[in-house]
Order: C-alpha cells, then structure tokens, then sequence
C-alpha cells in the first residue's frame, strides 16, 4: 500500500503541484503595491520568464541537431523544457500582475498561455507513447505481438468456449475504427471507458458460465472460484493488451495533430513577445 501511494508522488506531479499553489498565492496575495512590470523586481520577472521562453528551443535543437552533444543529452534537456515551460510563465504572470495591459502585451500574454497550456497536454500525449523520458518510443509491433501471443494462450478457458467468442468481440470494438468523423472522433477519446465497461461484461459473462459449468460438473464444481479467477485474468489480460494498442494507435495520431497546432502557436509567442520588448522599449 506504502509503494502505490509512493508511485503516485513522483517528483513531476510535486513540481506541478508546487507551481499550482505558487500561482494560486500569487493570484490571492495582490502584489501590485511590491511587484510593477516597468521596474525593480516585476522587470526583472518580465525578463527571467523572457529568457526562460527562448530557451525552450534549445529543446528541439538538441533533438534534431547530433553536434550540439556538447550541451547535453536529450534526456536532460527534456526535463529543462518542461520546468522553463512552467517557470517561465509564473515569471510572465507574477511580471504582469495578474492581469491585462496594453494590447501588445495581452497579445503575448495570451499567446504564452496558450503555448503554456498546449505544453500540458502535448507532455500527456509524449509520456503515453513514450516509455521513458528519453525520445525512446514504444513499439506498436512489440504491443501488437504481445496480444497475439495472448490470443493464442486459451487452454486455461477452454473450458468456457462462449468466454473466447465474448473476449473476441469485445477486442473487435476496441480495435475496430469508427465510421465517420464524429464516430472516429468519439472513438478516440472514450478508448479506457470503453474498456472499463468491455471487462464488466466479460467479469459477468464469467460469473454465469462458471455458475452453469459447476452445475454440470461436480469436478467443476470443486474449482469453480479458480476457474473464475484465472478466467477473468485472462480476459483482463487480452482487454488490456487490446487497448494499450488501440490507446498507442490514439495517442500517435493525437500527438502528430498536437504538434502542428503547438509549433504555430510558439512561432506566434515569440513573434508577439518580440514586438512587446520593442514597444516597450521605446514607449
């Protein structure tokens, strides 16, 4: 119990968790009397946050371009990009105050929200298909195999012959795409629930052929609770391997689309934070 809570805690959610409460003060403790955008501490927050932003494309540069080893493995340099990714716009808000100025600036603050929060939910997709932080992408051939493999292993329910038809099916719905652009995209995002609700039906269709079989056989009958078990392991197994496949087909193409939308908006993020370092520069 003390390890599954312990996994739950890793260092990025005490991070993420650590910039939430600092925004939520931030927001609370009405700092304009100490912190102001053209001065003193606010200016100095206005160019840390900068800076942090421009640094994000050391990232990509790293990945793509092998003789800038020298700098660092990839790795490391992920983990950089997402803590500037957060950092650099407490830096914008705190500079900012919290609130709206001119209208080159709101154009950058909106722009570095949008960046910011795209940033989220392209790190969702990245960590779903990768399985480390290192670029290293899993393998749709490897998860393919492995519920292959499992489709094969069915002498431990060759006793509930309806058991084999019911899990076939219910792979058939995961896997299967849907018809239509609302079908495809409603097939996208309720993969796990689908799931959820494909090893409720299989755990019930067990509990009954279990219960006809013992009935049948006293031999049966005798083991029915293992019979049940290794039953609903197996099904369990064959669901979870059919949608780590169907999530891995979701997730790439979910991240290929993410990252056409996050590269336009980060060009409009600097384009806009250019122009408000000129303005304000000479205004």
């Amino acid at each position: 119990m003390i390890q599954a809570i312990t996994r739950q805690y890793t260092s990025a959610r005490a991070f993420g968790l650590a910039a939430l409460l600092v925004l939520l003060w931030g927001r609370q403790a009405q700092l304009g009397r100490l912190i102001t955008p053209e001065r003193g501490i606010g200016y100095i927050l206005g160019i840390v946050g900068g800076s942090a932003m421009v640094l994000l494309l050391l990232y990509p540069a790293r990945k793509r371009a092998t003789w800038l080893r020298f700098i660092g493995g990839v790795p490391e340099w992920f983990r950089l990009h997402m803590i500037l990714g957060v950092v650099g716009p407490i830096c914008i808000l705190f500079h900012a105050n919290f609130s709206l100025g001119a209208a080159n600036s709101n154009v950058a603050l909106f722009c570095m929200l949008a960046v910011a929060g795209s940033g989220v939910v392209g790190r969702y997709f990245y960590t779903r298909l990768h399985a480390h932080l290192d670029g290293r992408q899993a393998n749709l051939a490897e998860l393919q195999n492995i519920a292959d493999t499992l489709t094969q292993q069915t002498s431990v329910v060759s006793v509930l012959p309806d058991l084999l038809t019911a899990v076939e099916r219910e792979e058939k719905h995961l896997l299967e795409p849907a018809h239509g652009p609302v079908g495809r995209l409603f097939h996208v995002v309720t993969v796990g629930i689908r799931a959820v609700f494909a090893r409720w039906r299989l755990h019930r269709l067990i509990e009954r052929a279990v219960a006809q079989a013992a009935r049948q056989s006293p031999t049966l009958a005798a083991h029915a609770a293992r019979l049940a078990t290794t039953a609903r392991r197996y099904a369990d197994r064959r669901l979870d391997a059919s949608r780590r496949v169907a999530e891995f087909r979701v997730y790439t193409r979910l991240f290929s689309l993410w990252h056409v939308l996050h590269v336009p908006l980060f060009i409009m993020l600097l384009i806009a934070g250019v122009v408000h370092v000129i303005s304000v520069q000479i205004y």
